[in-house]
């Protein structure tokens, strides 16, 4: 109970934008490189993007592809840290992840030269989708 709340209220930050203060440009995985088509997979049109959160998120950075309906697969497996608490501010989505799962998460049709952002509730891991 005590940690959804802490949760909850890192979550009304970031919204708000406080986190942005507080983000770490350093990657959240061993070696922080952009990583290109290892987790992503197009099919039926549609590009998914697969990352884990446990500790940060993995890969930090990831280059996708820009006018493809694209859709984020976010996985976890035994992940109680504030990773979990995943905000996704341009396309509005906030949540708590459970434990051990997916999360799907629709990110509209990205336009070349935009960049995706996901933070978690306290602002300290982070990653991007670059999109080309």
């Amino acid at each position: 109970m005590q940690k959804n709340i802490l949760i909850s209220i890192a979550i009304s930050i970031a919204l708000i934008g406080g986190t942005l203060y507080f983000v770490s440009t350093r990657p959240a995985s061993s070696n922080g490189e952009v990583v290109g088509s290892q987790n992503i997979e197009i099919r039926d049109g549609i590009q998914y993007v697969t990352i884990t959160a446990k500790g940060g998120y993995s890969p930090y950075v990831t280059e996708i592809k820009g006018g493809l309906p694209t859709k984020l697969i976010v996985k976890t497996n035994g992940t109680y840290d504030c990773s979990a608490s995943l905000v996704v501010r341009s396309v509005g989505f906030q949540s708590i992840l459970q434990p051990t799962g997916e999360e799907v998460i629709d990110l509209g049709t990205p336009k070349s030269g935009d960049t995706v952002q996901g933070v978690c509730g306290m602002g300290m891991y982070s990653f991007q989708l670059k999109v080309s």
